[in-house]
């Protein structure tokens, strides 16, 4: 890098793109926003200009920019792997949002993308790692305050989903970040799935099953339930429990304050995830330009994103056919160790 500040590149100004735009251009230090692209040319044009940064015409041209040091991309998940391929090969380091790829088979090819070159290049935006609440249960975990995790209970519920949700989609677009926190939080892989569709609330677009239970084990045979229901109405609300050996810790509610009056107790929750998880996304980001300053790479890996889909494409199995879908992993190279 040329200049003191990490000049950043980002593919994708919808929801979360726009939202990070904002993030490097004023909430993160060390960086600033140097170029970007979206389809949608007048929004990107406007958000450009009001970060001081250009709005170039395609994905393939803020990434060789010579004036972009690294890269964010926010764009579709079935560009992802093309456009951290295209960071990679142009030698320039790439945050990604979820998923790495819808496939397995596309994020084998970026990692190998990385074993060729021999060094990484991807962090993957699985922004709870950085959320308060999770950290102090991992925390928790390694300092064996609990002792031996035996289950890991998790809740994800959101307001509403577009009419084109389907029950696959609650496996590949949400329960992925619970796959991740797994991982993360007991330090071992997934090696099963089973998903458990009942009743589902009237609320519920049309063929989409919800709630779902989702059913994990670990490779130590920890179990690792999850209550995933995306029309849920009320607001996003996101828990998690570990029950140990020797106790449990627990996060839950993040609401925006609880009241209570005569007729009861209150509490807001937070209207979605952008409220709720607004801080983590930040302090990922943060991490990431700190790291680039000093020449690392951080956060969750290529390899992360690899294990992340094929447990979800494991549990669209599950999803179809009712039964226990095992899990079939590559070995981890070296390099994400």
């Amino acid at each position: 890098m040329t200049s003191s500040l990490v000049r950043v590149g980002i593919i994708g100004t919808g929801n979360i793109g726009a939202d990070h735009v904002d993030r490097v251009a004023h909430q993160v230090s060390g960086a600033r926003v140097e170029a970007l692209f979206d389809v949608m040319t007048d929004r990107v044009s406007a958000l450009a200009d009001s970060v001081g940064a250009r709005s170039l015409p395609s994905a393939r041209a803020v990434i060789e920019d010579d004036a972009v040091d690294a890269i964010i991309v926010a764009s579709p998940a079935e560009f992802h792997a093309e456009l951290s391929l295209f960071s990679i090969a142009a030698g320039k380091p790439v945050l990604c949002e979820k998923p790495l790829a819808p496939t397995n088979d596309e994020c084998q090819i970026v990692v190998d993308a990385e074993l060729e070159k021999g060094r990484r290049f991807v962090s993957l935006g699985f922004m709870r790692r950085y959320d308060a609440a999770y950290r102090h249960l991992r925390e928790h975990l390694d300092g064996d305050k609990i002792g031996i995790p035996l289950h890991l209970r998790c809740v994800h519920r959101n307001p509403d989903v577009p009419p084109t949700f389907t029950s696959e989609m609650s496996m590949t677009d949400a329960v992925i970040h619970e796959i991740d926190c797994a991982r993360w939080l007991l330090g071992e892989e997934i090696s099963s799935i089973r998903v458990i569709s009942g009743k589902s609330t009237p609320d519920a677009p049309h063929g989409l099953r919800d709630p779902q239970l989702v059913i994990m084990e670990s490779t130590s045979g920890v179990l690792v339930s999850v209550e995933i229901f995306v029309a849920a109405q009320f607001g996003y609300d996101v828990r998690c429990e570990v029950s140990g050996s020797r106790g449990f810790s627990s996060m839950g509610y993040q609401d925006l304050g609880d009241y209570v009056t005569v007729a009861g107790r209150h509490s807001a929750f937070s209207p979605n995830w952008r409220v709720r998880f607004g801080e983590a996304y930040r302090l990922e980001i943060q991490d990431w330009v700190n790291g680039l300053a000093v020449g690392e790479i951080r956060g969750a890996n290529a390899f992360d994103g690899l294990a992340a889909t094929t447990v979800a494409q494991a549990g669209v199995q599950a999803v179809r056919t009712g039964d226990i879908v095992p899990v079939h992993l590559p070995t981890r190279p070296s390099l994400y160790d």
